[in-house]
């Protein structure tokens, strides 16, 4: 099987296509409250019959014996802590699937996210997270940003999109408003203790978690955040599944802070070198130009 990240531009035109069929851009509004409260919710990036198409690529690559699974990053079938609920999390799924590849072209979340980013758009990493009806598994309060410190400087955005409508009954995505702000976190665990997370906060942060802004999604919808606001998801005792992907991105110059992978089995970049190449391809230059609409 052929390692998709040698293809650095869409294979099909199914998941490269913004729904509707005209690209949307973010307006100043929606600019403005992604910076004041760290997150933008309720953005359409896929049609239902691109979330077909990658909800059947996603019902292959849970089986651990897909012959694509050499080239995952990581791949956890249930990395859950407690052995009675389950989370599918998994990193690398672009270099398998051709959905799942093309997406990442998809102008309907490069052209957001290079506005929110302001700036040139490159690939970081995906992920998949998968809730099974029923006894779906927590992912704890964490910033994204405390697993992405071997990167300079501080220029990343993540994009959740639903494969699934997601509610609080089977456990959407929640926000701690305004926690961009805070400084980076240490590490208390993604897939364990939701309140772990209470041992690194002092009084203020701790009183702000009495509130926690729940985001609730159609199928197809995305939110995007800061990598430094603090999220998380409880866990899915409803009748219904909550599948979604993840696209992690960087503003194009960021680059290495270790001499380690960056990710597991991609070869090293030496700090201090922009992060670049076969495995975080560019995205969107803002150079091309853009279709405005309404």
């Amino acid at each position: 099987m052929d390692d998709l990240s040698l293809v650095h531009q869409p294979l099909r035109n199914e998941l490269c296509k913004p729904p509707g069929g005209e690209i949307v851009r973010l307006t100043e509004c929606q600019i403005a409250f992604f910076h004041e409260h760290g997150y933008l919710s309720g953005i359409r990036i896929l049609s239902d019959e691109q979330v077909e198409i990658l909800r059947a690529e996603l019902a292959q690559l849970v089986n651990p014996n897909h012959p694509g699974n050499k080239f995952f990053y990581e791949y956890h079938s249930n990395e859950s802590a407690d052995p009675a609920t389950v989370l599918f999390h998994a990193l690398g799924a672009w270099r398998i699937a051709s959905g799942f590849h093309d997406l990442l072209w998809n102008p309907a979340f490069t052209v957001p996210s290079s506005q929110l980013l302001n700036g040139d758009v490159r690939f970081w990493h995906d992920q998949l997270f998968c809730k099974p009806a029923h006894h779906g598994g927590v992912v704890a309060w964490h910033q994204d940003y405390s697993y992405w410190t071997r990167t300079r400087p501080l220029a990343h955005l993540t994009c959740w999109i639903g494969l699934d409508d997601s509610s609080r009954e089977n456990g959407c995505l929640q926000y701690i408003d305004g926690s961009h702000r805070w400084p980076d976190l240490p590490i208390t665990g993604l897939a364990g203790d939701m309140n772990a997370i209470s041992a690194v906060l002092d009084q203020e942060q701790r009183q702000q978690f009495q509130n926690p802004v729940p985001v609730e999604l159609k199928k197809g919808e995305a939110s995007f955040h800061h990598p430094r606001l603090v999220h998380g998801s409880f866990a899915n005792c409803s009748d219904r599944a909550r599948r979604a992907t993840v696209i992690n991105v960087i503003r194009d110059g960021v680059h290495s802070a270790s001499d380690e992978p960056l990710l597991a089995g991609v070869p090293v970049i030496p700090a201090g070198k922009k992060i670049e190449g076969q495995f975080f391809p560019l995205l969107l230059s803002q150079n091309h130009s853009l279709v405005r609409n309404g």
